[in-house]
């Protein structure tokens, strides 16, 4: 299967590093125009910067902003008012006991996991919908179906951005615009990395026993048994945003491992 999408815009929200870049990465190889985002202009450049080292004839944009504010989201629509791919994927996460959880901080990570992607593809659909064809992704997460208790916060975020995925696919039903979630579990993305660092400095062990202990304590079930790298969760995406993906569309792809303990 070759993947093409030449022609194609993209804008992957929250792009500067992590599962965002890897994605922003893998869309450009495929040949789409792409836009990261960052909020801080210093960020998106060096971003820019490490993207054409690798991939020198790529269009690429940059945009700094707030996407966890109105105001930042329509300053991304202002810059690039249409899109052909739009992926959802600008999110926070932090471990904090229930009981520890202020109010401040599930308003934070609503509007950050949630109300972002709200506000862009309410924007981008729309354009993708007059022209009769367009890819919106959501990134979601295995802690949408399987709840993490030590992030209940995190997990309300990803099982809402699941909704409105499946519901947004149904608005747009009968036209050539797929709306997908793509589920990660852990992933070597920089604030993972960040987090497992902390933990096994904390801990006294080397960076890979970290993950390893992490993944057997706190995701027991997973059937690789180790952290995906952020390819395999870009290599998902670039397919669903694929003219091949075009019959898959409404669905909750999982590139989690097999944490969840479901056939479905």
């Amino acid at each position: 299967m070759r993947i093409d999408l030449s022609g194609k815009k993209a804008i992957v929200s929250g792009s500067t590093a992590g599962i965002g870049f890897g994605i922003v990465q893998g869309l450009a190889a495929a040949g789409a125009e792409v836009v990261i985002t960052g909020r801080t202009r210093q960020r998106v450049d060096q971003a820019i910067e490490r993207l054409k080292a690798d991939l020198p004839d790529v269009t690429a944009h940059g945009v700094e902003a707030d996407l966890g504010t109105a105001e930042g989201c329509q300053a991304l629509i202002d810059a690039h008012p249409q899109a052909d791919i739009l992926v959802n994927n600008v999110g926070i996460f932090r471990p904090t006991p229930f009981f520890d959880i202020p109010d401040e901080d599930w308003e934070q990570f609503f509007q950050v996991n949630v109300m972002s992607a709200v506000r862009l593809s309410r924007h981008y659909a729309q354009g993708m919908k007059q022209r009769d064809w367009g890819r919106v992704l959501f990134l979601s997460s295995e802690s949408a179906l399987n709840i993490p208790t030590e992030m209940v916060h995190y997990g309300m975020t990803k099982t809402a951005v699941q909704s409105i995925s499946r519901g947004l696919a149904k608005v747009l039903s009968g036209t050539n615009v797929t709306v997908n979630a793509v589920l990660p579990g852990p992933t070597r993305s920089e604030g993972v990395g960040k987090m497992l660092h902390e933990m096994a400095e904390e801990k006294g062990l080397s960076e890979q026993e970290m993950e390893e202990r992490f993944v057997k304590e706190n995701r027991p079930s997973s059937i690789i048994q180790r952290v995906a790298d952020v390819e395999e969760v870009a290599n998902m995406v670039v397919y669903l945003a694929s003219p091949q993906a075009s019959a898959t569309t409404g669905a909750a792809l999982r590139v989690e491992g097999g944490i969840v303990d479901t056939m479905a």
